[in-house]
């Protein structure tokens, strides 16, 4: 009776923190869920697009010179936010950076808080899915697991500079990857850089942007694919020369 006893409570501890994990799991996706659905039944998506921007541009700027540093945390924190939940409006933040703050400080604020939000997203997606993911795919995914683990640099910094695949999309594909934190924060914080600057620069001229294709034009777009195809140089040598990568 007491060696059972004691085999019990060895036990209790290991189907606590069972229990802990999936709890904190599902409180996870509720919080998300509950921020996410506010998000859209609120419409608040609409103080999120260039026209709202545009017409209100005057008290923005005027609220940003009387108040400097609460202007810019705030945006940092509506871009973290933005970015951390996934919803759509990052483009429109840029812009608004640009012209709030400069396309110097702009940009910087816009990668301080997509930056931030990514790895939220990144961590989110790693704590909720990769273990499922693992235990369902892992007989498929071991080796492109292995191959990105190795060169997660390098990919992850051609995804960034290629505006082709969606921001929200490599954040969460890049948590069920085994990419360390520090190299996606990393790859992150420089990839985004030209993108950011590029945008933030075009706030700078606001009043004469019509849409949002008056940035993204053919030539800007084929200048970010030709800088993506750079960051995989390296690796494509090593595998040529036949160096380990």
């Amino acid at each position: 009776m007491i060696r059972e006893h004691t085999v019990m409570t060895s036990d209790m501890p290991s189907s606590e923190a069972k229990s802990g994990l999936s709890v904190g799991k599902i409180a996870m996706v509720l919080a998300i869920g509950v921020a996410v659905a506010a998000f859209f039944y609120f419409d608040l998506g609409r103080f999120l697009s260039l026209q709202t921007l545009k017409d209100n541009r005057d008290d923005l700027l005027s609220f940003t010179e009387t108040h400097s540093a609460a202007a810019a945390a705030l945006f940092v924190l509506i871009y973290i936010a933005v970015a951390g939940l996934s919803l759509p409006g990052a483009v429109i933040l840029t812009l608004a950076g640009g012209f709030l703050f400069g396309f110097v400080w702009g940009t910087l604020f816009v990668n301080l808080g997509a930056t931030t939000g990514a790895t939220l997203a990144f961590l989110a997606s790693r704590y909720l899915l990769r273990d499922w993911v693992e235990r369902k795919f892992g007989k498929w995914l071991g080796p492109v697991q292995q191959g990105f683990e190795k060169n997660a640099f390098s990919y992850l910094m051609t995804l960034r500079l290629i505006p082709l695949f969606p921001f929200f999309v490599v954040n969460l594909v890049s948590g069920l990857t085994r990419m360390n934190v520090g190299a996606y924060v990393a790859a992150t914080a420089i990839g985004i850089i030209p993108g950011s600057f590029v945008y933030a620069y075009a706030g700078r001229q606001l009043g004469a942007i019509n849409s949002l294709k008056d940035i993204a034009s053919p030539g800007v777009i084929g200048a970010f694919v030709l800088l993506g195809l750079l960051a995989l140089v390296p690796n494509l040598y090593k595998k040529w020369s036949g160096k380990p990568a």
